[in-house]
């Protein structure tokens, strides 16, 4: 059974099932992981190993150190190699990964290859007493990136839409910028409005469509 305490600390790696507490040990919540035994969070275990070397203080050894049962050690480097062989099909490599293959032993090398050649057939993965469904596997993991590029995606969009609002707001008085987007939209304008627009507004949008204008203003902001 995962704990409350565990499910809190995995928000902050990736499953975001709970709102996760400030007090968190990334190494512990990995071991706690291990502990758990649960088939779900095992298969995302790729996943949680990632954003914990990419964003939090990951250590091997320290993980380990977690682990007071040689069983449970035992299942956290099969989870580690399951991790790297999954790295391995999608062909993503970071520097923490390489790290952890240098303390690789010959017999774990073999292991990798034949774990990442499983994946890529889509047969059954055997770990010791553990067995994962390839297809679960790589849908876990695909999930997880898709939603982080679209989150990514997302507040790239908000950035640049709050750059827009700004930049209006250098140029325009707020009046002024709603007529912009108004027309900018193909919104209808009444009769007062597009009088404003063409006496004021209209004025400033010719001029920042002027291509020497706005060279002289990127050449202004290199100085």
């Amino acid at each position: 059974m995962v704990n409350k305490e565990l499910l809190e600390s995995l928000n902050r790696l990736g499953f975001a099932l709970m709102e996760a507490r400030d007090d968190f040990d990334v190494n512990k919540t990995l071991a706690e992981v291990v502990q758990s035994k649960d088939m779900r969070l095992w298969e995302g275990f790729p996943v949680l190993l990632a954003n914990a070397a990419e964003q939090y203080n990951f250590d091997y050894n320290q993980v380990v150190k977690n682990l007071t049962q040689k069983k449970d050690q035992v299942d956290f480097h099969n989870l580690m190699l399951l991790s790297l062989a999954l790295y391995n099909y999608y062909r993503l490599s970071f520097v923490w990964s390489n790290q952890l293959k240098k303390r690789l032993s010959n017999l774990d090398i073999v292991r990798l290859g034949k774990l990442k050649n499983s994946l890529a057939l889509d047969n059954a993965v055997s770990l010791g007493n553990m067995r994962f469904h390839s297809d679960r596997l790589k849908v876990t993991f695909s999930n997880y990136f898709e939603q982080a590029a679209k989150k990514t995606t997302q507040l790239k969009e908000k950035h640049e839409e709050m750059s827009l609002e700004y930049a209006l707001s250098q140029l325009f008085s707020p009046k002024q910028k709603e007529l912009f987007k108004k027309k900018l939209h193909g919104e209808l304008l009444t009769k007062t409005e597009r009088e404003y627009y063409s006496r004021s507004v209209k004025k400033k949008v010719s001029a920042l469509a002027n291509p020497e204008l706005h060279r002289f203003a990127q050449k202004l902001m290199d100085y």
